[in-house]
């Protein structure tokens, strides 16, 4: 196996084709590990991200992609995906993918890259092993820890999906909060595919997502014009191929929740959810994903529901699953090591008593940091 490095994703169809080809002789194929979803990064986030592709080549077949990206210095890395992507991999064949990784440490050594961090790397795949021979062999300290637990919902045979829908159905909450609503108007589902449909509610989504978070004095991260170019962008490139899926809740005519979400290969990921707050006493957003749940339960193409990162309550009360997501630091400098190793074990404890976390994130707050 060779390697190619390049410090741009260039746009060429071909090789748009064998990475895609690539991705899905993953372990669990995800929409994130896409070229679409590396080309999207690339050109939202191109003033502050500096890409540094690795492609491993044997003969003309490409066996290999890792999308990372670079600082200024290209002494520090991280996925290009890291803060966008639920789940961001070393993409190969599982057989070879100690090779690969093994390979493209090789060149980050060359390169004079000194750290790395890698972020949403799934527990159940092969890469963390690949990691701790390839740090041991090139120099690094490695430490991987538990990062997120993404609640799922496994669909099962066609016995379990209909218990699964009558449970859903059945919940007092669903029932109650669609009763109240159906009192203004019939409440319906709808799931947006092609570009055409979704750019005309896209806007609307980001507006109330957006005005959410201003009412409790928070932040949307949708606040950010590159990431609603990004958003755009993943379904401009994803086109017709209902791969991009904006599902909504309305009540007669009027959206009161959607779902931003990707169907791809068995699995429907759901990205980012809102509702609009002047409806929610009535649990838009929970009615939103009861729906989807017996959406997808009726559709025999799909196997499961991945609600992704972030610990909502409500993700709980529908999951039978998780999958665990690890992140995993890399350094050639024993201090940095041992140093990341002390502040994350610190800030375990500190999260056992409340009562300290919360005056310590005061604390910090009156000092500016």
């Amino acid at each position: 196996m060779r390697i190619v490095v390049l410090r741009k994703i260039p746009e060429d169809t071909s090789l748009q084709r064998c990475w895609n080809d690539l991705a899905l002789q993953m372990e669990l194929p995800k929409v994130f590990y896409t070229c679409e979803w590396a080309l999207a990064v690339q050109s939202a986030y191109q003033a502050s991200l500096k890409p540094l592709l690795f492609l491993g080549y044997d003969g003309d077949d490409l066996v290999g992609v890792a999308s990372l990206a670079a600082d200024a210095n290209e002494q520090n890395a991280s996925f290009l995906a890291a803060t966008t992507a639920d789940y961001c991999e070393f993409l190969s064949h599982p057989v070879r993918r100690a090779e690969f990784v093994d390979l493209v440490f090789a060149e980050l050594r060359q390169l004079g890259v000194s750290g790395l961090v890698l972020a949403s790397l799934p527990a159940d795949s092969a890469t963390p092993a690949a990691l701790r021979s390839a740090a041991k062999k090139y120099g690094f300290h490695l430490y991987i820890r538990p990062a997120s637990l993404c609640p799922q919902v496994e669909l099962g045979s066609a016995t379990e999906r209909q218990e699964l829908k009558t449970t859903v159905t059945r919940k007092r909450q669903v029932r109650r909060c669609l009763k109240a609503m159906e009192r203004e108007g019939p409440v319906t589902c709808a799931y947006l595919k092609s570009w055409t449909q979704i750019q005309v509610v896209l806007p609307d989504f980001v507006d109330i997502q957006v005005a959410r978070f201003r009412a409790k004095q928070g932040v949307s991260f949708l606040s950010a014009p590159e990431r609603q170019f990004f958003l755009e962008d993943l379904a401009r490139r994803f086109a017709d191929t209902g791969i991009v899926t904006v599902s909504m809740l309305k009540i007669a005519d009027r959206r009161v929740a959607w779902s931003y979400g990707f169907q791809f290969q068995g699995g429907w990921s759901l990205y980012q959810t809102t509702f609009d707050t002047r409806d929610e006493e009535n649990s838009p957003g929970y009615c939103l994903l009861a729906k989807i749940l017996i959406e997808a339960c009726e559709t025999e193409t799909f196997s499961v529901v991945d609600m992704g990162l972030g610990a909502e309550a409500y993700k709980e009360w529908f999951a039978n699953g998780t999958r665990q997501t690890l992140y995993a630091t890399l350094t050639t400098s024993p201090l940095r090591h041992w140093r990341g190793i002390a502040r994350y074990r610190i800030a375990t404890e500190v999260k056992r008593y409340p009562k300290l976390e919360a005056a310590i994130r005061n604390a910090r707050s009156r000092m500016g940091m």
